[in-house]
């Protein structure tokens, strides 16, 4: 079912669609960059596709390639549970592609912890800060460039109590046993 709904989106998005591929129901579109807003909008709202549900959004890191990213959505339509995935190339120099979050709220995130870690910009976010890293961190920790060892700045919270003695030894009533 998920090969018709790949058919009817090549058809309805002309040449924003680059290429499409299906092995074992597992159907695949590869979309220009710059189309990116308007397939997925189709997607959307076309009732033969009917893709309401953004399940997932993440970056691929093809380092030594270009373009060395793609940018990857799934979609699910809850009504003709039908599934689709979306890829986007996106080059390492202009690593920029526009938000999704005016078509799906579930994209605001996803699009945040794809900047943090990998640092693909989404134009249009309307909050696109680090959310699993501190403000402070240097670079983006997925990326396959980023040392193994990497060391970052130690930034001690405002409201972290003193470290000493006392609060580095668990107490006698923890289930954890490490310490005595």
């Amino acid at each position: 079912m998920s090969k018709k709904a790949l058919d009817i989106l090549a058809g309805k998005a002309g040449d924003a669609i680059l290429e499409t591929a299906s092995y074992l129901g597992d159907e695949m579109a590869l979309v220009q960059r710059a189309h990116i807003l308007e397939v997925l909008g189709l997607c959307k709202t076309d009732p033969d596709l009917d893709f309401a549900m953004l399940s997932d959004l993440t970056v691929v890191d093809w380092l030594g390639t270009e373009p060395r990213f793609e940018v990857v959505y799934i979609l699910y339509s809850l009504q003709h549970k039908h599934r689709l995935r979306l890829k986007v190339a996106v080059p390492e120099d202009d690593a920029v592609i526009d938000s999704a979050c005016s078509l799906w709220m579930s994209a605001n995130w996803a699009e945040r912890e794809a900047w943090d870690l990998y640092g693909i910009t989404f134009r249009g976010h309307p909050d696109l800060r680090r959310i699993l890293m501190y403000d402070e961190f240097v670079g983006h920790p997925l990326r396959k460039d980023y040392p193994q060892n990497g060391r970052q700045p130690l930034i001690r919270r405002p409201d972290a109590t003193p470290t000493d003695d006392l609060t580095q030894r668990l107490l006698e009533t923890s289930h954890d046993r490490r310490v005595r």
